[in-house]
């Protein structure tokens, strides 16, 4: 029996001890190549071919996470540009909106430069800068509402100027705001001149934005198309000189004693923005009590538009 047992322990302890035998060989072995290669560099050969021979091995375990991480920078870059481009889109859209309102004040400067470098006509006299808030849209009342009262100077028959013209004169004054007929409505009529010879009459209001009527100037005038019209001062209401129309008909009817003769307003009365408000009484140069005055507004009473004129060709009033 106590035979049997050594045996057995024997057999059980013979394995370990070969083991642990074979494992200080190979720590031996190991420490020994590794000095060698340290040193000498003997194994760097056989490192190369063992890492070529390992190197399909390595890419195919790490081609899985490789997949992995590429998958997930694809859809997390996607997902960052559709954030970009969104964000980048409504930019774009609010730096459109500014642009179309700083296009708009653009406009609004260069109109503004304009209506200033007009005061030229009437640099003796004081200006004021008003804005047109409404128009009057009756097609036989050209009317418009100014943002200026009479709290900031505006009077009734003020004349009204822009940077090509005349555009009219206040019809009705509110304390912060007023009403002004323009040119073309047929109730008004102002004194004018041709700048070729000198020959006056009424530009009166045709109710057409674009045509203004010359009338009671003879057959025998000297009229032309392309004559420049402009304000003769009478009646002190409008300033001298001012730019009013450009004759661009001339009817002779040699069974009428008068021409029919038509003008274009040279201000664009149908898009005005600004006008400018003359704060100060315009002198009358005639000085004489048949001066010419204009009709303010249609239920007003209508001052005397028949200015004694020079010559028989100036006899106001409408035909």
């Amino acid at each position: 029996m106590g035979k049997l047992e050594s045996r057995q322990s024997k057999s059980l302890f013979a394995p370990e001890t070969a083991a642990s035998i074979r494992y200080a060989l190979l720590a031996l072995l190991s420490v020994v190549l590794m000095t060698v290669d340290h040193r000498q560099h003997h194994l760097e050969l056989m490192r190369n071919v063992l890492a070529t021979a390992l190197y399909p091995l390595q890419v195919t375990v790490q081609l899985p996470f490789e997949a992995a991480d590429w998958l997930a920078q694809h859809f997390e870059s996607r997902s960052a540009l559709v954030e970009e481009n969104e964000r980048l889109r409504e930019k774009q859209l609010f730096i459109n909106a500014q642009l179309q309102k700083l296009t708009a004040l653009e406009a609004e400067n260069r109109r503004l430069r304009s209506l200033l470098e007009s005061t030229v006509n009437v640099a003796a006299e004081r200006v004021l800068i008003a804005e047109i808030l409404m128009v009057d849209f009756d097609p036989y009342r050209h009317q418009v509402l100014l943002n200026r009262g009479t709290q900031q100077g505006a009077r009734i028959g003020q004349p009204l100027i822009d940077e090509r013209g005349i555009v009219g004169q206040v019809a009705h004054a509110n304390l912060l705001d007023s009403t002004a007929i323009l040119i073309t409505d047929p109730a008004h009529a102002l004194p004018v001149q041709l700048t070729r010879n000198g020959i006056r009459s009424l530009a009166v209001g045709t109710g057409r934005f674009s045509e203004l009527e010359l009338p009671n100037i003879p057959n025998n005038g000297d009229v032309k198309v392309g004559d420049l019209v402009v304000t003769s001062g009478l009646g002190g209401r409008f300033p001298r000189g001012y730019p009013v129309a450009r004759v661009t008909r001339v009817e002779f009817d040699p069974g009428r004693p008068f021409a029919r003769v038509f003008a274009q307003p040279t201000a664009h009365l149908d898009r005005v923005r600004e006008v400018l408000m003359i704060l100060d009484d315009i002198a009358d140069p005639a000085a004489h009590p048949g001066a010419a005055a204009v009709a303010p507004v249609p239920d007003a009473a209508k001052p005397d538009r028949h200015p004694k004129p020079d010559k028989p060709a100036a006899a106001a009033g409408r035909h």
